[in-house]
């Protein structure tokens, strides 16, 4: 199992296991199904805004290796988010 289900109980680790197994068969015909795919693309492909807290020190240094690096500051902190968020970039 990997580190992503490792939180799992019982009964999800049943479930993931079945999914995994493709014991699941939809009942959804072809219409149906391409449409609710189409909203899931959709909305996989949103962007969010959100708001941060964080000191005066830390976002100015945040501009200025924007800067050095040709990228808007807000670039730059959703790059540095999303290599986070693919094991790119740990926390020490």
């Amino acid at each position: 199992m990997g580190d992503d289900i490792k939180f799992l109980d019982r009964e999800e680790e049943e479930l993931y296991n079945s999914l995994q197994q493709d014991k699941w068969v939809s009942d959804f015909d072809g219409t149906i199904k391409e449409k609710y795919e189409v909203y899931a693309r959709s909305s996989l492909k949103k962007e969010r805004r959100i708001n941060i807290r964080m000191t005066e020190r830390d976002f100015k240094k945040i501009q200025v290796r924007a800067i050095q690096e040709g990228l808007p500051y807000q670039s730059l902190i959703s790059m540095l988010i999303h290599k986070f968020n693919e094991n790119k970039l740990t926390i020490n």
